[in-house]
């Protein structure tokens, strides 16, 4: 509609619901061959990190182990996440469909804590005067990393530079709490390593 297309899409990742209702359409462009230089990233807590840190393989879709055995990345269903404010972002698994893409490199996976992402939610309500949801901050972190990133290394603030579609996918209205301890700042980040996802991963063989 506003006849332009974007070189980047970027959508925030719980489970998968979000980032793929935004991104499949343009997928969909580069596995016909038609947008070969678009890149696509998943924006995901470290607190919740199952596309930058987990493993590719069969796991259950939820605690309790009701589900058929699903094959996707993931940091094992008994993996509990820390308390972080975007709690739509701590499932505990990635969608199958999804984890295939970034199986085969199709798209792109980035991990941001809580603190850098109200810093970003912040900047954006300054600039477009709407607070974001902090799992919609996720996106927008990313979103101002890839801007700078062009602009530190071709020294252009050009218009022209590239197109970054991105999904504001709620508003933060309901998270001010969240919003008034980083003001206040009492806002801690969490950070998964990778002997904690492991110890997760060892559970799910014990389990099946």
């Amino acid at each position: 509609m506003i006849d332009e297309e974007p070189d980047y899409v970027i959508g925030c990742f719980g489970g998968g619901s979000n980032f793929a209702g935004l991104s499949f359409p343009f997928v969909r462009e580069k596995l016909v061959g038609k947008r070969d230089g678009l890149r696509v990233i998943a924006a995901e807590s470290t607190a919740a990190p199952k596309l930058t840190k987990g493993d590719f393989r069969y796991d259950f879709g939820d605690t309790g182990r009701l589900t058929p055995l699903i094959r996707m990345y993931t940091v094992g269903h008994d993996f509990v996440p820390p308390p972080i404010h975007a709690g739509g972002l701590r499932y505990h698994g990635a969608a199958p469909t999804v984890s295939h893409l970034l199986k085969h490199s199709l798209i792109e996976a980035e991990a941001y804590p809580q603190v850098r992402i109200f810093k970003a939610a912040k900047l954006f309500s300054q600039t477009e005067g709407i607070i974001p949801a902090p799992e919609s901050a996720h996106a927008i972190a990313s979103v101002i990393e890839h801007a700078r990133h062009f602009i530190k290394n071709s020294g252009s603030h050009d218009i022209d530079g590239p197109v970054i579609l991105f999904n504001l996918s709620g508003h933060g209205l309901l998270d001010l709490s969240g919003y008034q301890e980083f003001l206040s700042n009492k806002l801690v980040d969490f950070h998964v390593d990778l002997e904690q996802v492991k110890e997760s991963l060892r559970k799910i063989s014990s389990s099946n």
